[in-house]
């Protein structure tokens, strides 16, 4: 059975997440079978371990066989090509770390290719030789944290016209509602300390908008927000493209109710099948791929 949600992606930023044990995960899950209980009832997900390291092909095989081709992988690209190279004499890089994801094509959603917040306008033809080398048949959605791209002039222009010239998506990373909480939350604080504030651009310039949502742990806090979320990501829909939402949490463990929450708002503006049921309340029979 293929997962019923299909005209968007949605994910978290991990599948792994042991402390879901019990709460998403059934009690007696095993790290083996994080994944596929985790594919059962989202339909994407930030691959973000590939920033530190690259698998192995059989590890990335073994992955593709336990989701199905509804499922889409969005893997992060490599730190040592976005920040410790920069993005300088990268080709052979780049085609490598792209070839290890062959045996999973039909699983991969866009290619996460996060830039350093030094990368800063001055070393845009960088940028735009790795664009123009990028394999066409894969997709990729690049994140830049410079203030130079969010000048809303002739920097972030140039940025916004190359992107659309190869019909890759611009990264939206929304922490808005995280910068604007107070309070002494370990969780919260933590993930202000580490998390950039960015202006929030709602234009796209590819076919699948690329939204990285954070905010607070409980649904009521961000409420505001996701429901915005709801009403843009349903007109990007009706307009024909086909959006990725991931949902962060500062609290790991708070995220799939967060995320489920943001389809239950966007079920109410576009038909939507309901998110399926978390693998800890469905009965034995119950629990397989969709």
């Amino acid at each position: 059975m293929s997962n019923p949600i299909k005209k968007y992606h949605i994910g978290l930023t991990q599948w792994g997440y042991k402390e879901w044990k019990g709460n998403f995960f059934r009690e007696n899950a095993k790290p083996a079978d994080f994944l596929k209980q985790y594919a059962s009832v989202f339909n994407s997900v930030e691959g973000n371990t590939t920033f530190y390291r690259a698998p192995s092909r059989e590890t990335v095989k073994r992955w593709g066989e336990q989701v199905d081709d509804t499922f889409k992988f969005c893997f992060k690209f490599p730190q040592g090509i976005t920040h410790y190279k920069r993005l300088k004499d990268v080709h052979d890089d780049v085609l490598s770390f792209l070839e290890l994801f062959d045996p999973i094509r039909t699983k991969l959603g866009p290619f996460h290719i996060q830039l350093s917040s030094q990368f800063s306008y001055n070393e845009m033809d960088k940028l735009e030789r790795l664009v123009e080398m990028l394999p066409v048949h894969l997709h990729y959605a690049i994140e830049v944290r410079h203030p130079d791209y969010f000048d809303k002039g002739k920097q972030e222009r140039h940025l916004t016209d190359l992107l659309k010239s190869y019909g890759i998506d611009r990264v939206v990373f929304d922490t808005r509602r995280l910068h604007a909480l107070s309070g002494n939350e370990p969780s919260v604080r933590e993930a202000q300390r580490k998390k950039p504030q960015t202006p929030v651009r709602f234009e796209t310039t590819g076919n699948k908008p690329f939204i990285r949502f954070v905010g607070a742990n409980d649904i009521l806090n961000n409420e505001t927000y996701l429901k915005e979320w709801a009403i843009i990501t349903a007109d990007w829909i009706r307009e024909g493209k086909h959006p990725y939402m991931f949902i962060h949490a500062p609290d790991t463990l708070q995220a799939p109710a967060l995320a489920r929450y943001f389809h239950s708002e966007l079920a109410k503006l576009i038909e939507l099948t309901p998110m399926p049921a978390w693998p800890s309340e469905r009965k034995d029979e119950q629990l397989g791929l969709f």
